[in-house]
């Protein structure tokens, strides 16, 4: 009887061991993926205006909360901006699509803003895309990249540098009203500030360049996250496009429901081309997809009227 007991000891001092080491694995997923880390509070506003005179006359004079505006359910007008939102439903009834294109002329490219959850920048830090909007007052507003799932990326947003992690092609928005995807590797931070860029975002892939077509986005892989697999399939999608300096397109495509499918990456290159875009990026997709405008979500997230909450957003305010 006595010579079970060096047995038992070795099952109890093994069963700890593979306890301790679940529950380490458990906890680093859980601090990967679930844990809020703060790394800055931000101040309520933070937007950069270009640092040249000639716009920063412009950004005060655009940016009036006086400045007299027209609005209903799909439109928004005023001196500073115009907002057109229209929902448009394709295909047949055994293979719908429903997608909204939001289409967006600004005076100063600083109109075109960026907020956090919770007004704070870090890992896993979320709320629905409605909430961060609601308490910016924002008029309209789409999930931005999700920077918070991961710890790379170079994050830019209102003029300001938060991350410095090169790893993906992003796309940054000029003060001059442009956008253009570039390679984090390749193009610095410190360039990019110096170039005016007010907003970067780190997802992609870019679908188009230059006014054409990206090819051969068909098995694109954005991460190398636990679980990351193909994003090119069929899939709720966010993407914001440019057709000229300071006129961009902002689209939302539903998905994962009998409503619609969603689209792959190559179908939603198609549709910015299509609506004339110079330069389009893919931004943060699937449950995520969200569009707001005047107070309300205009699309169908999650394919159950259900968001997702998200680390981020772009919007556009009038003050």
């Amino acid at each position: 009887m006595s010579k079970l007991f060096p047995t038992k000891r070795r099952i109890a001092i093994v069963v700890t061991l593979c306890c301790l080491l679940i529950g380490g694995v458990l906890y680093q997923l859980a601090d990967r993926y679930l844990i809020e880390h703060v790394e800055v509070v931000v101040a309520a506003e933070t937007v950069s205006p270009p640092t040249d005179t000639a716009n920063d006359q412009i950004a005060v004079s655009t940016t009036s909360s006086e400045a007299e505006a027209q609005s209903d359910d799909w439109n928004y007008s005023s001196d500073d901006m115009t907002v057109s939102i229209k929902q448009v439903v394709t295909n047949s009834d055994s293979d719908p699509i429903t997608y909204y294109v939001a289409d967006v002329q600004v005076s100063d490219a600083s109109l075109i803003q960026s907020a956090f959850a919770d007004n704070s920048f870090g890992r896993n830090i979320t709320e629905n895309t409605s909430d961060i909007a609601a308490d910016h007052e924002a008029i309209f507003a789409i999930n931005g990249d999700y920077y918070g799932f991961r710890s790379d990326g170079v994050i830019i947003r209102n003029g300001i540098l938060y991350r410095n992690e090169p790893a993906r092609e992003a796309v940054a928005l000029y003060a001059d009203g442009t956008m253009a995807s570039y390679n984090e590797e390749e193009v610095s931070a410190e360039t990019l500030l110096a170039n005016n860029v007010l907003q970067t975002l780190s997802f992609g892939p870019a679908l188009i360049k230059n006014g054409a077509i990206v090819q051969d986005l068909d098995n694109i892989k954005i991460d190398s996250n636990f679980g990351n697999r193909s994003i090119s399939n069929s899939n709720p999608r966010t993407g914001i496009g440019m057709i000229s300096p300071n006129h961009y397109v902002f689209v939302v495509v539903d998905g994962r429901s009998d409503e619609s499918r969603g689209v792959t990456l190559n179908e939603f290159a198609q549709l910015f081309d299509d609506l004339g875009a110079t330069e389009a990026y893919n931004l943060d997709g699937g449950g995520s997809s969200t569009m707001y405008f005047m107070g309300r979500v205009v699309n169908n997230p999650q394919g159950k009227q259900e968001e997702r909450g998200v680390s981020d957003i772009l919007y556009l305010g009038e003050g």
